[in-house]
């Protein structure tokens, strides 16, 4: 069936009218992305089949970025344009189905269009990897990353993927190992109280033995300079258990308690509120996916409906058939743009998911560093009393190494002498 020349008219009319149309626009566009251009690779998939081989080059350029990865903004209208353009037999034809004086109705019905639109529906939610309904890019594809933070090893960093648990099949998110972290961290610091609490034990239990052996009556009966040096020992006993009973008390108080009592109960109480935070807005993006699965499959199922109508035209040309046709290509342009909207939907979603893990995981690297460097705060705080300890202790001594370098054994031989002399008068030999 010829096609009227009124019809024939038309579709070049509106072919270079779109033609002018992207001329202009792309000269505007293509001005203000000048320093953004570059070589543009070789892209596979539905959506990048359509804009490369029916859209002129200078609108490739406008759609797609640098990296093959459509501007959504502008490729949601291209792709609108198109889409209506194709539905209304005005444009995307190939090249000999403008030529063909002979071309049927349900030839032009059938052309590559609704293959292409099903290569979309089917590729483009699924164009980049999916790991538990989060998006990242294809491995060795497109320019490499940028750290957000290079060369400190930020949580924001190195926690997007899932985390495989070793023991068993399911996935740890990444949130879910900075959470962990925190709560060892919070064990950690008990266990380090707890240790500091039995170093407490001992040195009370030593003060108690110190005191206790000062009171030993063993060699009281020492006499002179020697016994006045042993009875300064057993009394620098008695001062080096009060040293040791001080520092059992200062360790309780700045450096037991503390360990205990930094983040206490509303600590844990905060990270739920993290974790649950960042679980909702998983979930969301789960249900946002659910959403881009469905109508993506609703959008098959339409472009389905759409050839097995258009094959039956090629059958039996009624108006009937015709209008079921119009029918279908409005449903399955409505699925398109369902798609499309379930599409932005997830990446927003996305988006917001990503904006709570940098500003989260930052504040869990926050808490991270505080509790090392309060940690180190009282450890260094225990090293200063065990300092001061040992400084106490060496006073203890002085006294008596000081009465031990005045022991004179001749002077306590003398003193010895005159309190137990027996006479000093001695024998003479017997006259007879």
């Amino acid at each position: 069936m010829e096609e009227p020349v009124q019809v024939q008219v038309k579709r070049v009319c509106m072919f270079w009218f779109c033609h002018i149309i992207g001329v202009f626009i792309s000269n505007e566009l293509c001005t203000l992305d000048e320093k953004h251009r570059l070589t543009w690779p070789e892209v596979k998939g539905g959506v990048f089949y359509i804009l490369y081989n029916f859209l002129p080059f200078y609108w490739v350029h406008l759609f797609i970025s640098p990296q093959g990865i459509p501007k959504r903004r502008k490729f949601l209208f291209v792709l609108a344009l198109c889409s209506s353009l194709c539905l209304s037999g005005f444009f995307l034809c190939p090249p000999q189905a403008h030529g063909s004086p002979n071309l049927l109705m349900s030839d032009r019905l059938s052309l590559p269009i609704c293959s292409i639109q099903m290569k979309l529906s089917s590729s483009l939610p699924l164009s980049l990897p999916q790991i538990n309904c989060v998006t990242f890019p294809l491995p060795g594809e497109g320019p490499e990353q940028q750290l957000l933070k290079p060369n400190e090893w930020s949580y924001c960093d190195y926690f997007w993927t899932d985390k495989k648990d070793p023991q068993g099949t399911a996935s740890v998110a990444g949130f879910e190992v900075l959470l962990q972290k925190q709560l060892k961290g919070k064990q950690m610091q008990k266990e380090m109280a707890e240790f500091i609490h039995e170093r407490i034990k001992i040195e009370e239990e030593y003060a108690k033995n110190l005191s206790k052996l000062s009171l030993s009556p063993l060699a009281a009966q020492e006499e002179g300079t020697l016994g006045e040096a042993w009875t300064q020992l057993k009394k620098s006993l008695h001062d080096e258990a009060e040293v040791h009973l001080k520092f059992s008390n200062k360790l309780h108080s700045e450096v037991e308690k503390p360990l205990l009592t930094f983040r206490g109960d509303n600590f844990k109480k905060d990270l739920k509120k993290y974790d649950h935070h960042i679980a909702d807005l998983r979930k969301q993006l789960a249900s946002r996916y659910a959403g881009v699965e469905k109508a993506r499959k609703a959008l098959a199922d339409r472009q389905k409906d759409l050839e097995v109508k258009t094959q039956q035209l090629e059958i039996k040309l009624s108006n009937k058939t015709e209008e079921d046709i119009k029918k279908a290509r409005r449903k399955s342009t409505q699925a398109g743009d369902d798609l499309m909207r379930c599409v932005d939907l997830y990446n927003q979603t996305q988006s917001k998911w990503f904006e709570e893990m940098v500003t989260t995981s930052m504040e869990l690297e926050k808490l991270e560093v505080d509790r090392i460097e309060w940690i180190q705060q009282h450890l260094r705080q225990y090293t200063t009393l065990r300092h001061e300890t040992d400084m106490f202790n060496q006073s203890t001594v002085e006294p008596v190494d000081q009465l031990l370098q005045n022991v004179d054994p001749a002077k306590d031989r003398e003193l010895w002498v005159k309190e137990n002399k027996t006479g000093e008068v001695r024998p003479v030999d017997m006259d007879i």
